[in-house]
């Protein structure tokens, strides 16, 4: 071991046989050693390791042998150097060849589903369970089933030009039923009895998924539960509407379909999609296609349905205890003969209302 007290003076050949064996000593070191790499270099070169005492008395060393000595410290210095590379790269091989093929893999980061589409996924699992089936139909469609077939006179507003988006094709050009629009200003002014010649006269973006109501009946095969959802689009566009939405709509058609069937449909829907604490409630209200027709609200998740909150204070986000949820009712007689249905034996219910309403609401 070197004195590390300054005032000792090692003899320039004692200096010499001393840093000679460091290599030596090291190795074993080294070889034995299961330190860190920094940690272990630190103890072989770093200041207070033996070749860092010796290396500071340098410094005593007569000035006619300091040339001799540098060059051995330098030799040294490079030969402890090569064995703690030596060391590192035996660790690293080590490291590198042993594999454990036992070992669970690392799995890569995934992403998920759309809300959009889980909310798709959650509402068709939760109607298959009560017999209904997804179904799907155009999204591009004659104005004829999601407007007349509905029992919408063609001069609805909604129907109008500035509410819906209308497309118009070489096709319907050259049959001269879509190049001249004047006759949506016409609509206006028409009966809303008055027919029209050709229901497949006009292209849409469908406004709503209702437009699939018609279609399925004219499939003939009935008794009807069916599941339609799809993307509608509507000319709107502000802070809380976009001008594509998705929408899915509920269509029963059976034997001696009645209220209650439609109000508990709506209230196990209710339960399996927002929770068992939840419940829905069914007030008067008009659309074209339906009669007698509902709004359908539920009961708000936040205040349970009081409009009250825990501290006393008015729940913000329902005011009185409940949100809309949609639109119900029981299917128009129009729109089932429509459908070619005979209404002296066959009724039912229809509901629907936005996806991204109902996934926002559950939240």
């Amino acid at each position: 071991m070197v004195n590390s007290n300054n005032s000792s003076i090692i003899p320039t050949d004692q200096l010499v046989s001393l840093l000679l064996s460091l290599p030596e000593e090291a190795k074993q070191i080294i070889i034995e050693s299961e330190m860190p790499y920094e940690e272990l270099k630190t103890k072989i070169l770093g200041k207070d390791s033996e070749f860092g005492k010796l290396s500071q008395s340098m410094r005593s060393v007569p000035k006619e042998d300091k040339q001799r000595v540098g060059v051995v410290l330098n030799q040294v210095k490079q030969s402890l150097e090569a064995l703690l590379l030596e060391k590192s790269k035996a660790t690293s091989d080590i490291d590198k060849e042993w594999m454990d093929v036992t070992a669970p893999g690392v799995r890569p980061p995934e992403g998920h589903l759309h809300i959009v589409t889980q909310a798709i996924e959650e509402i068709t699992r939760i109607f298959n369970k009560i017999g209904f089936t997804r179904v799907r139909h155009p999204e591009v469609d004659w104005d004829w089933y999601p407007f007349e077939s509905l029992n919408m006179p063609h001069s609805h507003p909604a129907s109008d030009e500035w509410e819906t988006f209308y497309i118009s094709t070489p096709f319907l050009s050259s049959r001269g039923s879509n190049s001249d629009r004047s006759d949506l200003s016409d609509r206006k002014i028409a009966s809303s009895k008055t027919p029209r010649n050709d229901k497949y006269s006009k292209i849409v973006l469908t406004p709503h998924t209702s437009n699939g109501q018609v279609r399925e009946m004219e499939k003939g095969i009935l008794p009807i539960r069916m599941i339609n959802i799809a993307k509608c689009y509507r000319r709107q566009i502000d802070i809380s509407h976009t001008p594509m939405f998705h929408q899915f709509e509920g269509l029963y058609i059976d034997k001696n379909v009645s209220i209650g069937h439609l109000k508990g449909v709506l209230d196990y829907f209710a339960k399996a999609f927002f929770g068992a604490d939840r419940t829905t409630r069914i007030r008067p209200f008009h659309f074209q296609f339906t009669e007698p027709s509902f709004e359908v609200d539920i009961s708000c998740g936040i205040c349970g349905g009081t409009g009250i909150l825990k501290n006393k204070e008015k729940c913000r986000l329902c005011k009185e205890g409940w949100l809309e949820l949609g639109g119900a009712g029981m299917v128009h007689p129009v729109v089932l003969k429509n459908g070619n249905v005979d209404t002296n034996i066959y009724n039912g219910f229809a509901f629907g209302w936005g996806v991204e309403r109902t996934f926002m609401i559950f939240i």
